[in-house]
């Protein structure tokens, strides 16, 4: 049984899922309309009062997990978390207030997400389709062909700047309309040939505004009643006549609902006519089922995050068999240094892996060029918090160790650090050997007992090893080495 929580910038949502017959069956499903990304100040900065109303929600949250035998739980927070200026101080308390890690994912990794959700619950394997999903501070465009996905993009326009910017106060009339509309087509134009109607047979909606806007068409027979282009500008017309958000009568939609979707509905007829679609589906399913179907997938061996790395030595041509011995033999010290806990050992393994990457822009300073993009590059399946362990794993792998501040006040990172480090010299010296016959310890002193023929037999070893003591020694560590 997984768990899926999304803190979306509308709404906090939560789902708990069991797998049965190769499908989920949610068991559990809770929102708070908590509006967060509504909640931010003039200078970008999330106000006392969102703080505690998300606070609140997460405590809730918190309750009902705990209420469930959960084999894994994942929290990830989107748009409002990404640009919140004040998000690294709110952060530690949320983790606090739900119990869990709170990973703030980026646009594209949303993008994958959805995707993997909406997927799930289509029948169709091999169609070729678009996925919109407007958010409440981004929109997501996906193409793919059955589960695979061939493009996805984030762009920053969501039902809550745009419901704030077109419709102050929800006053609703036909220019401001149009101006949100234009608006809207004028963020997608330079998208719109990837997302042309010969790339997909299939468009599909999976946000809740989408599916607020299929309920209000179908409900109230508006239009064709489906979610054709004519039913939205018939919506559209229906919203202006009320000329207010007060006034909007709509069965099987909530009052507070209606300005959010004002907002996405100008943004949705953006989309259909900058990328001419005529029609398209709203499927009840995205983000959390997303989630839910990554963590399934991570139980059965199959995480994403390993594939996005192969991709990633593929793209900068890093030597497979160099990458492999450093990532066996990083982790293989790391073992032997008897971490307090393995949560770094997987993320060691795959910095070993990348640790050349740089390779490819220079030679020169390679680790340094590594680390920034394993940091800023679209990685799917990992958080941009993961991605930063990375790439300070491979900022360290070579050169002075004063770059990496406090985060070796961390005794396991500093451990990782260390199996690295000792990895790429053994690299260096072309040892190639199982490095389970020599010894090492860290504690508050390295203590290193090295084989007695490499010294002998790999001429540089001892120079490198010198210099590592050296290095060390200038962050306060003694370093000890014997054959």
């Amino acid at each position: 049984m997984f768990a899926a929580v999304d803190l979306g910038s509308n709404s906090f949502r939560l789902h708990i899922g069991k797998l049965e017959g190769g499908a989920f069956r949610i068991v559990k499903t809770a929102r708070d309309p908590i509006r967060l990304g509504a909640g931010l100040d003039s200078e970008g900065n999330l106000t006392e009062q969102a703080r505690q109303a998300a606070l609140n929600c997460l405590k809730n949250f918190r309750t009902i997990l705990e209420g469930y035998p959960l084999d894994a739980v994942r929290v990830v927070a989107t748009n409002t978390l990404r640009i919140a200026r004040n998000a690294a101080d709110f952060l530690p308390e949320a983790e606090q207030a739900i119990a869990y890690p709170i990973e703030i994912i980026s646009g594209e990794e949303e993008g994958r997400l959805i995707y993997m959700g909406v997927a799930s619950t289509l029948a169709l394997p091999n169609e070729a389709r678009l996925v919109i999903d407007i958010g409440g501070g981004s929109t997501e465009l996906i193409l793919g062909q059955g589960q695979e996905i061939r493009h996805v993009e984030s762009f920053s326009i969501g039902t809550v700047q745009q419901s704030q910017a077109f419709f102050p106060g929800g006053a609703i009339d036909a220019a401001a309309f149009a101006d949100a509309i234009m608006s809207a087509r004028s963020l997608f134009e330079d998208a719109a040939p990837l997302y042309d109607r010969r790339h997909w047979t299939g468009a599909y909606g999976s946000s809740g505004t989408i599916r607020a806007i299929s309920d209000a068409i179908a409900k109230n027979g508006i239009g064709d009643g489906t979610m054709s282009i004519g039913s939205l500008d018939a919506l559209k017309d229906h919203l202006i006549a009320c000329g207010h958000v007060d006034r909007v009568q709509l069965a099987g939609i909530k009052p507070e609902r209606v300005i959010v979707m004002a907002g996405g509905l100008a943004i949705l007829i953006g989309i259909m006519q900058e990328l001419r679609v005529a029609a398209m589906t709203a499927v009840d399913a995205g983000l959390r089922m997303g989630v839910l179907w990554d963590l399934q997938l991570r139980a059965s061996k199959l995480d994403r995050r390993e594939l996005s790395v192969q991709e990633f030595m593929r793209r900068f041509h890093a030597p497979e068999s160099r990458a492999l011995q450093v990532a066996r033999t990083a982790r293989a010290l790391y073992d032997q240094l008897k971490p307090a806990s393995n949560g770094l050992g997987q993320y060691l393994y795959w910095s070993g892996m990348l640790h050349e990457v740089g390779v490819a822009i220079s030679h020169t300073g390679y680790h340094k060029h590594g680390a920034y993009v394993i940091e800023n590059a679209d990685l799917p399946g990992f958080t941009a918090r993961e991605q930063r362990v990375m790439s300070t794993l491979v900022l360290a792998q070579k050169g002075n160790l004063r770059k990496l501040g406090d985060t070796l006040s961390d005794p396991d990172f500093a451990k990782a650090v260390l199996a690295l480090r000792l990895a790429a010299i053994f690299l260096h010296s072309r040892i190639d050997e199982d490095v389970r016959g020599m010894r090492l310890k860290m504690k508050n002193r390295i203590e290193i007992e090295l084989k007695p023929d490499w010294l002998e037999n790999h001429p540089t070893l001892s120079y490198w090893v010198e210099k590592e003591r050296g290095w060390w020694g200038e962050v306060g560590t003694e370093m000890n080495v014997t054959s």
